[in-house]
């Protein structure tokens, strides 16, 4: 559905030219999720905002549907960005207006629809996340969590065919993110939404992501699939897969340490799992800025020799 092919994204500070993004491709299949994780700073948000051309790429190109998109203007870029809903972090909504009237706001810019038609667009989405008890009230009355699917519910509002989330979970706590995961699922499987979602937490990708691509200083360092998780009580739906990329063999991290394969560390090479350290490696484990390095080891394994 997305495809996008050596994006550059070329930023003029007071230090000098700076790339946030940097020969970047990425293809995302209709109706999956895909997650994009990487350390603060790697361009994940750049990223994103390229997808809907809030940013412009200095060079490259996105594709939607085969279609290039990066030198539409105007009308024609309006047209596209409804079909695309976007998620933010902080909610975005406006404190003096209800939430009714902030699922409304797209549709009255996007046109075409009556107000009778413009209700059961609200009220179908309202009732969607959950929110349709509290249309009239306003978001400095809800929690965060309600805040964010009013958000959830704006996105969806144009009945879009792409929902990007820019880390919608990172402002809540556990519980409530939980809460936001198993919607955005049951979002994707029920409307066949293909959704893009950026993080920086491994849960949120092993929970949601069918694939997911490594953001590095701004460029795409590895992607991966990742399959049902097969261990009993481990409180997630999907785990990743090992040798997706970088000459790995392609089985199962699970199943690694059986068939003769240990995790391949980008800077250690190969490492053995301590008891009792889950999917980590002894050194990840113990070195809490290696969050980048302990996905990377995830999905490349290698043979013992």
């Amino acid at each position: 559905m997305i495809e996008v092919r050596k994006l550059d994204k070329l930023f003029h500070t007071h230090d000098g030219p700076f790339f946030a993004l940097r020969e970047v491709d990425l293809s995302v299949r209709h109706g999956e999720v895909f997650g994009i994780i990487g350390r603060s700073g790697a361009g994940k948000s750049t990223l994103l905002r390229v997808l809907n051309l809030l940013e412009r790429p200095t060079s490259g190109e996105v594709l939607l549907e085969g279609r290039a998109i990066t030198s539409l203007d105007g009308g024609e870029l309006r047209r596209v960005r409804q079909r695309i809903g976007m998620v933010f972090q902080h909610f975005n909504l406006l404190g003096s207006r209800t939430v009714y009237d902030n699922v409304r706001l797209p549709l009255r810019i996007a046109g075409g629809l009556s107000s009778r038609e413009e209700s059961q667009r609200i009220e179908e989405v309202l009732d969607l996340v959950g929110l349709l008890d509290q249309a009239r009230k306003y978001p400095r009355q809800l929690s965060g969590g309600q805040r964010q699917r009013v958000g959830i519910a704006r996105a969806l509002a144009n009945r879009p065919q792409l929902l990007l989330c820019d880390e919608a979970t990172s402002a809540l706590d556990p519980e409530t993110t939980q809460s936001i995961l198993s919607l955005l699922r049951d979002i994707n499987t029920r409307l066949k939404l293909t959704v893009v979602l950026i993080t920086h937490g491994m849960d949120v990708i092993r929970a949601l992501a069918d694939r997911v691509a490594v953001l590095d200083h701004g460029r795409a360092r590895r992607q991966a699939h990742q399959q049902p998780d097969r261990l009993a009580g481990s409180g997630h739906g999907r785990r990743p897969r090992a040798g997706a990329a970088g000459g790995g063999i392609g089985v199962p991290l699970v199943d690694a340490e059986e068939r003769g394969v240990l995790p391949f560390h980008p800077r250690l090479g190969r490492v053995r799992r301590r008891p009792g350290l889950g999917h980590a490696c002894d050194y990840c484990a113990r070195t809490h800025s290696c969050q980048l390095l302990i996905f990377n080891s995830l999905f490349i394994a290698q043979p013992l020799p």
